[in-house]
């Protein structure tokens, strides 16, 4: 256990402090965040990690769909109109699919943000991940916060031009790499990298991979911390997703204040003394460039760097760790409440104390119970619900599919015998990537036959037609009734039937005769 003047002290200013906002259209501070360690920061390796290798990998990963389909096992194919996702195949007159996952998404980010803040923003946003990753650049080229803070404000040197220009360098060929594997989702991967590379690929595959590559490079390498506070929406509106139960960094400022750097001495005096040494690596380490003792900001993303910085602080000095820590409103005024003897003096560390100098046992702490209260209950059965509805619209859909055009002009036609015949356009979709035979056959209409241009086969009720794989068949159909029974029933309906299996599906149609007939 080391003295609390032992403990490294940084001289560090909040560049975004809620104390001295600057103005809008104030210069953007540079923020050189610390390098932290502790397990929110192993954490959040672990989610980059995750995050990166699904983003970069998943365009190669492979899915047998047979000969007649791709076998890109996540694959957005606008030319065909068609959506792979391993086993699972989307049309364009299923998009509800795509809609319906998108509102699960909507509402599990307010199940997350109610219950555990803005996780979402601290560990798994695309522009968290990518600034992470090329803070690592950044730490590997230039070093630390010192060395970085050090390297800026010295002059142009060789030293300094050769590590600008290789964290650059790798910045770009990151920033390249992302969009490149973008384009991967709407194209086979291999072979569209071999036409990108030879200079063979479309113009639009240059285009995106450029847009992207200046977005990340622009978005994670210069402004970082700037598309959080001035770009993004969520920050706006996670407020209204919050309640005294959710979970949020919080500085515990009834066991941290008063603040002293010479807490022995302090004490010798006969004064009050907190456990915050004010140190001020939570503000060295925080890459939004905010004081978390200023309380709950806009700019916070709970990326909780800076409970890992307090941790190794207090476990220095010899005190309970979670003086800054994931903590719920309740919670933190309850404690308060304790600290200040309700509200009616200063903050006292010494009331939140046993004469062990423990914590006392009325303290409250984080219980999981908290999270399970009607608003998270709600937002879970939502989502559920949701996505109980697609499961069972994906499981009982059916591959077979019939459309059907009556001709208008002419809306019948008087044959030589008196019979009346009138013409049909039908469409047959195959949704499965395999040839198939279907029977098409009418019902009801008495007497009436059919025919189909292209097929060599006599009138009759039920005609075989092949289909390609995930393709539309469209064919010509003329339906007769002899003179003898017109007028016998103007409603029938076309029948479609996979031979080889149970599928099946109806069209009901019309069939027009004269006025004299009826």
């Amino acid at each position: 256990m080391l003295d609390d003047r032992e403990v490294e002290r940084l001289e560090v200013e909040a560049v975004n402090s809620a104390r001295i906002r600057q103005p809008l259209y104030t210069a953007r501070q540079k923020v050189f965040p610390k390098r932290a360690s502790g397990q929110f920061r192993q954490f959040k390796w672990v989610i980059m990690l995750i995050t990166l290798g699904i983003y970069y990998l998943t365009p190669w990963l492979r899915w047998d769909r047979g000969p007649y389909a791709p076998d890109q096992a996540v694959l957005l194919d606008i030319a065909n109109r068609r959506f792979y996702f391993f086993a699972i195949e989307i049309w364009p007159q299923e998009f509800f699919y795509v809609a319906g996952l998108l509102v699960m998404a909507g509402i599990g980010l307010f199940l997350v943000t109610s219950t555990v803040g803005r996780a979402w923003c601290g560990y798994t946003c695309p522009q968290t991940v990518w600034v992470d990753l090329f803070l690592v650049v950044e730490r590997g080229i230039e070093g630390d916060r010192n060395a970085r803070i050090k390297l800026d404000s010295a002059p142009w040197s060789l030293t300094k031009l050769w590590k600008r220009i290789a964290k650059h360098a790798i910045w770009l060929v990151i920033a390249v790499a992302t969009g490149g594997a973008w384009i991967f989702y709407f194209a086979d991967a291999p072979r569209l990298l071999g036409a990108f590379v030879t200079g063979q690929a479309e113009p639009v595959a240059y285009i995106t991979v450029a847009i992207l590559t200046a977005t990340t490079y622009v978005f994670g390498g210069l402004m970082r911390e700037q598309v959080c506070t001035y770009m993004c929406p969520w920050p706006r509106i996670q407020a209204a997703m919050l309640d005294e139960n959710s979970l949020t960094v919080t500085y515990n400022d009834w066991r941290g204040e008063p603040r002293s750097r010479h807490a022995k001495k302090a004490l010798a005096e006969g004064l009050s003394v907190g456990d915050c040494v004010d140190c001020n690596a939570c503000v060295a380490v925080c890459p939004m460039g905010i004081d978390i003792r200023d309380g709950q900001q806009l700019e916070c993303i709970t990326c909780a760097l800076c409970i890992d910085a307090c941790d190794g602080v207090m476990d220095k000095i010899g005190k309970e760790r979670g003086l800054i820590s994931y903590a719920t409103l309740a919670d933190y005024q309850s404690n308060m409440a304790i600290a200040t003897d309700r509200g009616t003096a200063t903050i006292d560390p010494a009331r939140v104390r046993d004469a062990q100098g423990k914590l006392d046992k009325g303290i409250s702490h984080f219980h999981i119970r908290r999270l399970l209260r009607p608003r998270t209950f709600v937002y879970a059965g939502a989502w559920s619900l949701v996505g109980l509805g697609l499961l069972a619209a994906l499981l009982s859909r059916d591959r077979l599919d019939i459309n059907v055009l009556q001709d208008r002009n002419p809306q019948y036609v008087v044959l030589s015998d008196g019979s009346i015949r009138n013409g049909y356009t039908v469409k047959l979709l195959n949704m499965v990537p395999e040839p198939r035979s279907f029977e098409l056959s009418i019902e009801g209409l008495p007497g009436a036959v059919m025919s189909v241009v292209g097929i060599d086969q006599r009138e009759t009720r039920s005609i075989t037609i092949d289909a390609e794989p995930d393709k539309l068949k469209t064919v010509r159909v003329y339906v007769r009734q002899p003179r003898e029974q017109l007028g016998q029933g103007q409603g029938f309906s076309f029948v479609v039937v996979d031979r080889a299996g149970a599928e099946r599906d109806v069209y009901a149609a019309k069939f027009n005769v004269p006025e004299i007939a009826r």
